[in-house]
């Protein structure tokens, strides 16, 4: 039922889940209304985002919204709130690009009506946001801890590009071991490092295919919670 031709231009996190949608936000057209996500109104998301908004890029969602928002999420796409707009095509299409232009998305999904929408038109906005590491990590497993003389650590899966960590030139399956040369316990402590270190360079010692380097990642600011 995908209808909807792709516009021209541009977009794009590292997958977070979505909050609860509860804050409304102005529509931009009559009869319309727009969700934002809880902590993603639009003057939050102006202040968190990686770069200005660039020219939407719309396209249609098809049938499954969770197969679309895995897609843009493995992205860095972060989805900042929804939008529901009566009436036919050209004009819902017209009136989801005019929210996204209000809320600053990056990339809409737009979806056909369904009985569940009461026949409207749904967009899902998206923007991309700061990403203050931009890996994703998880703690080491026994023959992993051995492989790299450590007690602790977390091993780095996926690495989005453009990001600290992948300025750092940090690969997938790397173990980082130490932080600022204290000794990684494990995820949770990791992660603590990192916010903790928000917006200042740190140094990782890395195993690398058995073999220890230092690299330099100049982390990103955390997005401010109010």
């Amino acid at each position: 039922m995908n209808r909807i031709p792709a516009l021209l231009a541009v977009l794009l996190l590292a997958g977070c889940a979505s909050a609860p949608q509860r804050d409304i936000t102005e529509p931009a057209a009559p009869g319309s209304r727009y969700v934002a996500e809880t902590g993603r109104e639009p003057a939050r998301v102006a202040g968190m985002r990686a770069a200005p908004a660039p020219e939407q890029r719309v396209r249609g969602g098809g049938t499954r919204r969770s197969r679309g928002h895995r897609r843009l999420a493995a992205k860095g796409l972060v989805s900042i709130g929804t939008g529901y707009f009566p009436g036919a095509e050209p004009e819902a299409r017209g009136a989801a690009i005019e929210q996204g232009r209000v809320v600053g998305a990056d990339h809409i999904l737009l979806y056909p009506p369904t009985a569940e929408d009461a026949d409207d038109w749904v967009a899902i906005y998206y923007v991309r946001f700061q990403l203050p590491f931009g890996a994703t990590f998880r703690d080491l497993r026994e023959g992993e801890r051995k492989g790299a003389a450590a007690a602790g650590g977390v091993v780095l899966g996926s690495i989005v590009g453009g990001t600290p960590a992948s300025r750092a030139n940090l690969l997938a399956g790397d173990i980082v071991v130490k932080c600022d040369g204290k000794a990684i316990a494990d995820r949770s402590a990791f992660q603590a490092m990192l916010r903790s270190r928000a917006g200042h360079p740190v140094t990782l010692r890395l195993v690398r295919n058995g073999e220890s380097l230092d690299r330099v990642v100049r982390l990103g600011v955390m997005a401010a919670e109010h």
